[in-house]
């Protein structure tokens, strides 16, 4: 299963702590990881994902390589059209954080009847599951996977 992990570009040390943790998280669950491939939360979940062995996708936005992180980076060179294929992509979506790209990535993932945990959202939307913690997430997660099965 694909975890798509979206938020913010820039973060501060606490929310870079706590995607990490998801990233780890995630990682020792099995699951593949998806983003933006960049800075600040995807570099952080890149991280913590791959300290555990994980696999991180990198669908970046632009022709660069994105951060050191990734296993494999998809460049796509669409800019913020890359977030579509992210909120698709992801079985459910874990946001952390976030500008107008993660909401828009939340948006998406909505309407096209993904589930959205998120921590620290910038906003609330119907639908979405908000939770405090990586651990909380990551359950979160668990959940709504044991439902899509049955």
């Amino acid at each position: 299963m694909q975890i798509s992990v979206i938020g913010a570009g820039r973060c501060d040390k606490e929310l870079e702590e706590i995607a990490e943790k998801v990233g780890e998280l995630l990682a020792e669950k099995g699951f593949v990881i998806i983003n933006g491939g960049k800075d600040g939360v995807m570099k952080a979940v890149s991280k913590g994902a791959r300290r555990k062995g994980g696999i991180v996708v990198g669908i970046l936005p632009d022709l660069s390589d994105g951060n050191e992180f990734l296993s494999i980076r998809i460049k796509t060179n669409m800019g913020h059209a890359r977030n579509a294929i992210i909120a698709q992509t992801g079985d459910v979506i874990i946001s952390l954080g976030g500008g107008y790209g993660t909401i828009s990535e939340i948006a998406l993932a909505l309407k096209n009847g993904k589930k959205v945990i998120s921590i620290k959202p910038p906003i609330i939307l119907d639908g979405m599951i908000v939770v405090n913690s990586a651990e909380e997430a990551v359950e979160k997660v668990l959940e709504v996977i044991s439902c899509l099965k049955n």
